[in-house]
């Protein structure tokens, strides 16, 4: 027979606090696996995250690149389209290559320039809607009275 002792305070603090620390590392764990099944639910239903506008550029010059070499122009006729393909591929790749350096040693410089133009754009299109607005007020303020005496779009005109 074994005598057991009975637990000091210290001791069953000691377990009290190893079992919370399981616990919070049981939550943690859930809440991990639960974020990456919401992930690869987002990525299965929308694809893959956008990357970094670097990213993004490379990924574009290259997509440009495939398509303008397999479009084949039928007006130029075999010999000229072969020459237009090596005109357009030797573009694409001086392109490549000015762009390549900038995103190597300062790929931040593409994601501050795609703000830039998203908040260029954000601007342009509140212009455009103040404009919009002063010229649709303009045209409401222009409309002459009906016939009978209402405010309309124009004068009536009768075709009998």
């Amino acid at each position: 027979m074994s005598e057991e002792r009975p637990r000091t305070d210290a001791a069953q603090q000691e377990a009290a606090d190893e079992v919370r620390v399981t616990h919070a590392d049981a939550w943690a764990t859930a809440c991990a696996e639960d974020l990456a099944a919401e992930k690869a639910r987002r990525r299965a239903e929308h694809g893959p995250p956008p990357g970094s506008a670097a990213e993004e550029l490379r990924k574009l010059l290259d997509a440009v690149g495939e398509k303008l070499s397999g479009l084949q122009n039928p007006l130029l006729g075999a010999a000229a389209s072969g020459t237009a393909q090596q005109v357009v591929q030797q573009v694409v790749e001086q392109a490549k290559a000015a762009v390549e350096p900038v995103v190597e040693r300062h790929p931040e410089v593409f994601d501050h320039l795609a703000a830039a133009g998203s908040e260029l754009l954000a601007a342009y299109r509140s212009a455009v809607e103040a404009q919009e607005r002063r010229w649709t007020n303009r045209a409401s303020q222009d409309w002459g009275t009906g016939e009978d005496g209402e405010q309309g779009p124009g004068e009536h005109i009768d075709l009998d």
